[in-house]
């Protein structure tokens, strides 16, 4: 039997003229054909640009509209803010508030007390008592012809009712008319320096006891040595709307003065009205015995 030489395998079909090249992993050919082609589109895009350019200088420089801002609608301007734009003040973006006026009212009010005088009628019938404390002028002396001289005796007269005097019944103090020596003498006090204030009054009797309020209520009582009585028996003068005459303030009431109610004196504070300025003021004059 003839001996059969093997034959060698057939070769694959790429051997005829090339070899396939085993150093590169399969697909590397497409990636480098993708990446090239990429790389030429990037080109062409930047050359197109670079051509549409304009070659001036002047496209680096910002571009103003020359568009006015009442312009029709659907234009559109892309200019850079006006340099003339005003620039907000500094400080509050509000407005300045007003300043409240600082000017006092037209009736000055008592001593140091919590009632502040209305001025609506201040033009007609007068201010206010005055809060500063009677010196030397006319509250102590002046036309009223008061003095705080123990020796001298000093009656007290209303302004309203000029025919009625301070006058001592019961204990209580009233306005009464006066006839009487016995009245006359009831109706007639010594004006000493104030118990509590030397600046201010003190109407002494002629038993040695003291004008006090006490409930509110104007009494003659003595002295009982106590603070609160030095206090009740001390009242402060201060120019009434009538010409030559007074109101008497308490020194430990501030805001209240006395005044005459069903001709009953009184220690009650103070009100805008014609009536209490007329009840309040008095008339410091000679005693009457």
């Amino acid at each position: 039997m003839p001996k059969t030489t093997p034959r060698p395998p057939r070769l694959p079909s790429w051997e005829h003229g090339w070899s396939p090249d085993t150093s590169r992993a399969p697909g590397t050919r497409r990636l480098w054909l993708a990446g090239g082609l990429a790389a030429a589109t990037v080109v062409t895009c930047l050359t197109a640009i670079s051509m549409d350019r304009p070659a001036t200088d002047e496209s680096s420089a910002p571009v103003r509209s020359e568009v006015p801002t009442d312009a029709g609608p659907g234009l559109l301007s892309f200019a850079s803010p006006s340099s003339s734009t005003t620039a907000p003040p500094q400080g509050s973006s509000g407005p300045t508030p007003a300043t409240p006026s600082a000017t006092a009212p037209d009736g000055p009010a008592p001593d140091g007390g919590a009632r502040t005088a209305p001025s609506s009628s201040a033009s007609s019938a007068g201010s206010a008592p005055s809060s500063r404390p009677a010196g030397s002028g006319a509250a102590h002396g002046g036309s009223s012809g008061a003095s705080k001289d123990s020796s001298v005796r000093r009656s007290v007269r209303s302004v309203n009712y000029p025919d009625r005097y301070w006058h001592v019944r019961g204990g209580l103090v009233k306005l009464d008319p006066v006839g009487s020596p016995a009245d006359r003498r009831a109706a007639t006090f010594r004006l000493v320096d104030g118990l509590a204030d030397r600046s201010c009054y003190s109407f002494a009797t002629a038993d040695g006891g003291y004008l006090r309020h006490r409930s509110f209520v104007l009494r003659a009582e003595r002295d009982d040595g106590s603070a609160l009585f030095r206090k009740d028996a001390t009242f402060c003068p201060r120019p009434a709307a009538r010409s030559g005459a007074v109101v008497l303030e308490s020194v430990n009431y501030p805001g209240r003065f006395l005044r005459h109610q069903d001709f009953q004196l009184r220690l009650d504070p103070y009100q805008n009205s014609d009536l209490y300025r007329a009840d309040s003021a008095f008339r410091l004059q000679d005693g009457l015995s």
